[in-house]
């Protein structure tokens, strides 16, 4: 096979050094901070002959252990350590060839007092959003002319919006009204990627996950300063900020890619090699080495080239960024993209470093999986795998299979609410499947409304399931105002704006005079569930006791030991009345019940009527 173009852009070419004088243009991480708890720092030096340099660095507190090279003379690798007594302030890098000095300027800085690294429980309320869809609050940084894609058109689906992290900021009064309690956006980080052939149409990377810069926001989302002053505006409102990592690849136009470091910085192949997209080969015990290797080592597409993280520079450069990101920008938790292609060693390497930096991190993969042993590998676990991850979540796309396949069947042996109901019955698996983040949809689905044919009964049944079973749930932007679609053409249809977040909108959906009477009532059984979750210790802390589905009805509990909330569902076409004697172990103590979502209160628990194709939420009372 013909090796492709994009192949040759990141085969090994060196420079012609020799003849350079040497120079530092560029160190990463860009700066770092006094007093970590881990006092070691490893810098990347890069520039003309910068490999070929004798370095040395005179700051109290700060030693040079070491320094290294590697095949390409542009770079140097330095092994710093930075004592407990080091003082914030500059220091110099200094690097000697023959008579020649050069020096570069490296910034320590003290830690600030801006909350960091707080972790997620299952109290929070997650809302996904993806920036550049979401709400435009400064045209003048839609485009700029120095960047690789230079469009942006509100009219093309696959280009690039203009919405910016100011514009997200605005509508924080919206998120918090909603309930929730933590912000997940798609990435923020640098994608200066050209527009790329996609099933034959060009394509912007406003979906961020291609970076070409592990220290930069891109620019067109506002840059650093921006994304710092978001994250105090959210930290100010009570909640929490999730950054979205990438390990696994790398955009193609990255800075690192242009001159690498080494030929092993991503994983080569004789001929184009795609992941086969299979999880299997990685858990499964029969499985043959290159079918693990094509899963773990092949690229997940052309443009997005596959880091080799058993390079333990690129495990540095990757765990570093991670840290300089949650220091710089005051980030509390990390959802990691395409979890399951990482090397899962240095994953856990990662996933230690973190937390021994800020001991209540809290991250969650992606592992697109459809059994609850394969999801359960990516996760703290109880099950005997030769190899232990340390993840303290994962995203649960088995319950999330379970809920939409649920909502589209009928009552059998092994359908509807049975989906539900034997995914749960499954968490024996997880060290603590309370720490699973839940979903109905996300960015790379199809939108939740159109799953479920547009039946605001389901849809308020899969909300009800969502908001108060165990786990971290967390919401796609724009279903709780009834955005739809299918990925059909394309997954843009799925990623559409937020109507009412960008300049001549007609309607603003931020606000209930923008909305229609079925919005209004969607955002509003939104906002109650996850409003009386965030305060009810028992519905988001609480033990879970689930009985077996009947006659088209499902019932579990949320429980402590002096407070229950029953959930009970109805997928029927006709009432139902539940007796109550049945579930006596969880309802005895209490003798009334008020209903979450409408206030009613219910006098005599021995019977209760479950309308048709409904969900109620019951707060039991004594």
């Amino acid at each position: 096979m013909k090796k492709p173009f994009f192949l040759l852009i990141v085969l090994f070419c060196w420079r012609i050094a020799a003849a350079q004088t040497p120079q530092i243009q560029r160190v990463d991480p860009t700066n770092w901070w006094v007093g970590m708890k881990s006092p070691n720092l490893q810098l990347l030096v890069y520039g003309p002959n910068a490999g070929s340099l004798t370095y040395s660095i005179n700051y109290p507190g700060v030693k040079l252990v070491k320094s290294s090279k590697v095949e390409n003379k542009n770079y140097a690798f330095l092994d710093l350590t930075i004592a407990p007594t080091a003082k914030a302030g500059t220091l110099q890098i200094v690097g000697k060839s023959g008579s020649q000095t050069i020096t570069r300027a490296y910034q320590l800085k003290a830690r600030d007092n801006q909350p960091k690294g707080q972790g997620l429980t299952s109290a929070d309320f997650i809302y996904l959003l993806m920036p550049d869809r979401f709400s435009n609050a400064d045209p003048a940084n839609d485009k700029f002319a120095d960047l690789a894609d230079k469009e942006a058109d509100r009219n093309s689906p696959f280009l690039r919006h203009g919405g910016d992290l100011k514009g997200v900021g605005n509508h924080l009064d919206y998120l918090k009204e909603l309930g929730v309690t933590a912000l997940w956006m798609t990435p923020v980080i640098e994608n200066n990627q050209p527009q790329t052939n996609e099933g034959g149409v060009m394509r912007s990377a406003y979906h961020g996950y291609g970076f070409t810069d592990h220290y930069t926001v891109d620019k067109r989302l506002g840059g650093n300063e921006a994304y710092k002053e978001l994250n105090r505006k959210v930290h100010a409102t009570g909640m929490r900020v999730v950054q979205d990592a990438v390990y696994n690849h790398v955009g193609i136009n990255h800075w690192l890619l242009k001159d690498m470091p080494s030929k092993d910085w991503l994983h080569q192949w004789p001929n184009y090699t795609n992941t086969s997209y299979k999880y299997q080969p990685v858990t499964d015990p029969h499985s043959s080495a290159i079918d693990r290797k094509v899963t773990l080592d092949g690229w997940f597409v052309p443009f997005l080239p596959d880091l080799n993280q058993s390079n333990p520079y690129v495990a540095n450069y990757l765990i570093q960024s991670a840290i300089w990101n949650t220091e710089e920008f005051a980030v509390d938790a990390w959802r990691i993209d395409t979890y399951m292609y990482n090397d899962q060693p240095f994953m856990n390497r990662c996933n230690a470093a973190l937390q021994a930096e800020y001991p209540k991190m809290y991250t969650f993969g992606e592992s697109w999986v459809n059994n609850s042993v394969d999801q359960a590998y990516y996760t703290r676990n109880r099950i005997n795998f030769p190899f232990k991850s340390n993840q303290t979540g994962g995203l649960d796309f088995v319950l999330y299979s379970a809920i939409n396949a649920a909502l589209n069947e009928g009552e059998g042996w092994d359908s509807g609410a049975n989906r539900v109901q034997q995914a749960l019955a499954q968490d024996a698996v997880y060290e603590d499947p309370m720490k699973l983040v839940t979903f109905l949809d996300n960015h790379d689905t199809d939108r939740f409304l159109s799953v479920v044919k547009e039946d605001l009964n389901n849809y308020k049944m899969g909300l009800t399931w969502l908001l108060t079973t165990r786990g971290i749930p967390h919401l796609y932007y724009g279903t709780e105002i009834l955005m739809k679609n299918f990925k059909n053409p394309s997954d843009a249809e799925v990623r559409r704006d937020f109507p009412g977040g960008f300049e001549g909108d007609k309607e603003n959906k931020f606000t209930a005079a923008g909305r229609s009477k079925a919005e209004n009532d969607a955002f509003e059984f939104v906002k109650t569930l996850a409003n009386y979750r965030k305060n009810t210790p028992a519905l988001h802390s609480g033990k879970l006791m689930q009985y077996l589905p009947q006659n088209g009805t499902y019932v579990y509990f949320r429980y402590t030991d002096k407070a229950a909330v029953m959930v009970a569902t109805n997928q029927t076409d006709k009432p139902v009345g539940l007796d109550m004697a049945r579930f006596s172990e969880r309802t005895q103590g209490f003798t009334k019940a008020r209903n979450v979502l409408t206030g009613e209160v219910i006098t005599d628990l021995k019977l209760v009527q479950l309308p048709a194709k409904t969900a109620l939420v019951l707060e039991l009372q004594r």
